[in-house]
This record gives structure tokens, C-alpha cells and sequence, in this order.
């Protein structure tokens, strides 16, 4: 697909934070971007329409859960996954990698691929490198991913550093798919992952690998899987120098408002999560101050909006009582509130960041975000979807 192309517009003098455009076949992505997740073809609550209302300019679809229901033959014959779900932007897909280790039992690494049993009926699978690149590109994803053998935290050496040596193999097998030319123009382009675990040769080995790779992306993959806060930005530190400044680089399953400001400081362009929607769900809205859970009684008499200095439609039309009101009482539309406000929390946050490039002034932002914000917790976890 010659039209995808990463350009890089700015940098912030005083951080590694870069502002960019990444060109896609259906349309530009303007970065730092915080992309949705939309496991199942769809962001949990909402219509494309209202996804789009949100500033979003891409989702995520995962590979398993789509090979799984409703297989790639309906989406195919829907005629791809845009066309299946009524999202009009561009989508990347998951590899599945991920959620083979974290959601499916009895799971088989072997060289040619992992055998596992289904979570949803215990039905056995098997997924090649080959066979990833196929059903992602039945599904017509703009951006697809490479097959990785992802190892959990805390992990040996050895068993890390045999996954990592995998992947990279893996790897080559859909740079060799996608170069066989029969998939096209279903076909989109190839990102890479980085694996390595927390061990700094091994991190720096595998991104060097991954960056000398014909990828049109680099993935940084293996973190946020529970590791501290801490240890997260070392090793995003040490990744982010061996990666090509002339392609895009995402850090997988990160969503969290300061570890975006974080990563984009470390030179990070697109970051995806289920964070925002989960959250959402379980009454957890994120403000300016922190999260706040507005199910607690201090806010059923509080009527004004959730977040003051929030534009999106739930803080411009309901009162944080109205809101309160929703999710004691179990009521989907709080649930659909929260997620449209929470989705919008992140993208503006990717607003004032590009701005913030290109001004100068990230450094200055950063400080006050990291100041105001309220962190709950101290290790992130990327949740499996």
C-alpha cells in the first residue's frame, strides 16, 4: 500500500514529544493519537457516529475475538470491517497475539504458530503468522500486526529472550505474507512488535531487530502487563532511541491520561486501551483533578458538569447529579455518558499535547498535567479484550 507514509511536522525542543501526520488509505491521523478500542467491531456503548463525535480519528478491532464471532468470512462478505460496523475512519487490528496468552486455555506455542482452545465455547484454534496477516486482511484493516509470543510479567530470562527471538522470526513470516501481493488491495500495511520483556539487552536487541524490519511501524509491545509506573518509562526510555524517527511508533495497551502525557514525552505517537471504556462502565470518569467514581453520594447534588473544562457532550448537556442519578439506578444511558465523556478526556488530551508541540511548550504542560492529576495506582496493567 504505497499511500501510508508517517510525517513528522515538529518536535518539542525540551522532550523527545513529536507531532506528526500518519497517511493512511482512508484518511489522515493526526498525532500524538489516542486510538479506541473497538474489540468486537464495535466501542462498547456507543455508535460509530458518536465515536467520531469524540475527536477519535481511528479504532482498534482484535483479531481473535473477530476470527472467533463472527469469523472472517462475515466480515469479509460485509465487505470488511468498515463496511460490517459503519465506521467510516481507519482501523487497526491486533494480531490476537495478546489475547491467546491471556484469554484462551490450553494454549501450544510451537514454532509454526500457538494452538489454543477458545475462551467463548473451548472450540480449538490455531493461528500462524500467515494465518494473521489472512484474517486481517479479510477484515481490510488499514493497519495490521505482526504475530508476536507474548510472556507475562515477572518472566525469566530465558523464556523472554526465546518469545522475543519468536516473534522476530514470526515477523518475517508476514513481512513474507504480505509480499506475496495476492492478498491486495484487501491488504493493508504491517507494524512490527518489540518484545524483550524488562531485561535491557534483550528490549534493545529486539527493537534494533524490529527497526531494521521492512514495517511501515514500530509497536512497542510487553509493557503495561504490571509492571510499576517506574519501570514502564525505564524501559519505554531505553526502546524509543533504536526506533526510525520516519515511522510511527505505538505503545500497545497504554490509556491512562498521565501515562499518554508520559509516553508522548518519550517520543510516542499512537496509543490504544480499553481503559477509558472500562472505566467508564464501572462509574470511574476521569477529571483534570483525577478519577473520580460518580457513583459516590458527595455528587447527587452537584448539578454541573462532571468536568467543567470538558467540551464533549455528556459535560455541554448533563449535570454530575444527573449522571450519579444514572448509574445508581443502573441505567445504560450513564454508561454511554461516561464512555463518551471518558473517551473525550484522552483525545483532548492528544489536542493540547499537538498543540503543545508545536508552541513549544510541552514541557510546561506536562509539568502542570503531572501536578494537577491525581494518580490512583502504581503499576499498569494492559487488560485483555
Amino acid at each position: 500500500m504505497t499511500d501510508f507514509r508517517y510525517e513528522l511536522i515538529g518536535t518539542d525542543p525540551a522532550t523527545r514529544a513529536r507531532r506528526g501526520r500518519v497517511h493512511t488509505r482512508r484518511g489522515v491521523i493526526e498525532t500524538p493519537v489516542f486510538m479506541p478500542v473497538g474489540t468486537q467491531a464495535t466501542v462498547k456503548t456507543l455508535e460509530p457516529h458518536e465515536v467520531a463525535h469524540t475527536g477519535a480519528q481511528i479504532v482498534l478491532a482484535n483479531t481473535y475475538h473477530l476470527m472467533l464471532r463472527p469469523g472472517v468470512e462475515i466480515i469479509r462478505g460485509a465487505g470488511g470491517v468498515h463496511a460490517f460496523s459503519r465506521w467510516d475512519g481507519p482501523v487497526l487490528t491486533d494480531s490476537g497475539g495478546f489475547q491467546i496468552f491471556s484469554l484462551a486455555s490450553q494454549v501450544k506455542v510451537r514454532e509454526d504458530g500457538a494452538s489454543f482452545r477458545s475462551h467463548i465455547d473451548g472450540s480449538h484454534w490455531h493461528l500462524t503468522p500467515e494465518r494473521a496477516i489472512e484474517l486481517q486482511a479479510g477484515y481490510r484493516s488499514d493497519i495490521m500486526m505482526a504475530l508476536d509470543h507474548v510472556v507475562g510479567y515477572p518472566a525469566r530470562e530465558r523464556a523472554v529472550a526465546e518469545a522475543m527471538h519468536r516473534t522476530h522470526r514470526w515477523l518475517d513470516r508476514c513481512i513474507a505474507r504480505t509480499e506475496l501481493g495476492d492478498l491486495a488491495p484487501e491488504q493493508g500495511v504491517l507494524f512490527g512488535i518489540v518484545q524483550g520483556g524488562m531485561f535491557p539487552e534483550l528490549r534493545t536487541e529486539s527493537a534494533q531487530q524490529v527497526a531494521g524490519r521492512n514495517v511501515a511501524g514500530c509497536a512497542i509491545g510487553g509493557l503495561s502487563v504490571g509492571e510499576p509506573k517506574d519501570v514502564m518509562a525505564e524501559f519505554l526510555d531505553l526502546t524509543m532511541p533504536h526506533l526510525p524517527e520516519r515511522k510511527p511508533r505505538y505503545l500497545m495497551g497504554v490509556g491512562s491520561p498521565e501515562d499518554l502525557w508520559n509516553g508522548v514525552a518519550q517520543g510516542v505517537d499512537m496509543f490504544d486501551c480499553v481503559l477509558p471504556t472500562r472505566l467508564a462502565r464501572n462509574a470511574a470518569l476521569f477529571t483534570p483533578d483525577g478519577r473520580i467514581n460518580i457513583r459516590k453520594r458527595h455528587f447527587r447534588d452537584v448539578f454541573r458538569p462532571v468536568d467543567e473544562e470538558c467540551d464533549c457532550h455528556t459535560c455541554r448537556n448533563y449535570t454530575a447529579a444527573y449522571l450519579h442519578h444514572l448509574y445508581r439506578a443502573d441505567e445504560i444511558l450513564g454508561l454511554k455518558l461516561g464512555t463518551i465523556h471518558n473517551i473525550r478526556f484522552l483525545v483532548r488530551q492528544t489536542e493540547i499535547m499537538r498543540a503543545a508541540i508545536l508552541s513549544g511548550t510541552f514541557a510546561a504542560e506536562h509539568r502542570a498535567f503531572l501536578d494537577r492529576y491525581k494518580v490512583v495506582g502504581h503499576s499498569v496493567t494492559q487488560e485483555a479484550v
